[in-house]
C-alpha cells in the first residue's frame, strides 16, 4: 500500500475500563506503525483539548457501558465530533464488548451513526472481550481501510488540499 508524498498524521483516542479496549488500540498502534504512519495516542481528555484539524485521520476507540451506552469518559469525545463536523477527517471506530448482551459494542455503533454524518468514516472494528493473536489481521484491514480512505482524495493532509 503506498503511502502519498505526505506522511499522514493520526490520531487514537481511546477509553477502557477492563483493559480490553486498551489492548486493542495497542494492536492498532503497532498496525500503523508498522504501515509507517505517524500516530499519537490520547485519552479522551487530552483529545477534547487538541486541535482536530491537525490531524488527517482519527482512530475512535471505546468500551460500552450498561445497555449499550457510551461511557462517561467517552461523552466528551462523542460531543466534540458532533458539535465540531469535520468532513475532511477521515475516522474509523473500534472497540470490544461481550455478546451475552442484548447490544454488543452499543457505544461502537453510536459512535459509527454519528462519525457517518460528521466525518469520512472508513471503518468499524468489533472485537469480542480481549483482543486475541487471530484479530491482528482485522487491525491490519481496520488501518489500511482508513488509509484507503486518505489515499481516496477525499480529504485533506494536515489541513491542505492535495
Amino acid at each position: 500500500m503506498g503511502l502519498m508524498n505526505c506522511n499522514p498524521k493520526i490520531a487514537i483516542v481511546y477509553s477502557s475500563i477492563t483493559g480490553n479496549t486498551a489492548e486493542l488500540a495497542g494492536m492498532l498502534l503497532d498496525c500503523t506503525r508498522e504501515r509507517g504512519l505517524d500516530v499519537r495516542v490520547f485519552t479522551p481528555e487530552q483529545f477534547c483539548e487538541t486541535d482536530i484539524s491537525s490531524f488527517d485521520a482519527v482512530l475512535v476507540g471505546t468500551y460500552t457501558w450498561g445497555s449499550g451506552e457510551i461511557p462517561y469518559g467517552m461523552q466528551a469525545v462523542y460531543r466534540h465530533f458532533e458539535a465540531s463536523p469535520s468532513k475532511h477527517l477521515v475516522t474509523a471506530v473500534f472497540g470490544t464488548g461481550d455478546s451475552f448482551f442484548a447490544e454488543f459494542c452499543g457505544a461502537v455503533d453510536r459512535f459509527r451513526d454519528m462519525l457517518f454524518v460528521q466525518t469520512q468514516l472508513s471503518a468499524v472494528l468489533k472485537v469480542e472481550l480481549r483482543p486475541e493473536e487471530k484479530d491482528v489481521a482485522r487491525c491490519l484491514k481496520f488501518v489500511d481501510a482508513v488509509i484507503s480512505r486518505i489515499e481516496a482524495g477525499d480529504v485533506t493532509v494536515h489541513g491542505r488540499s492535495r
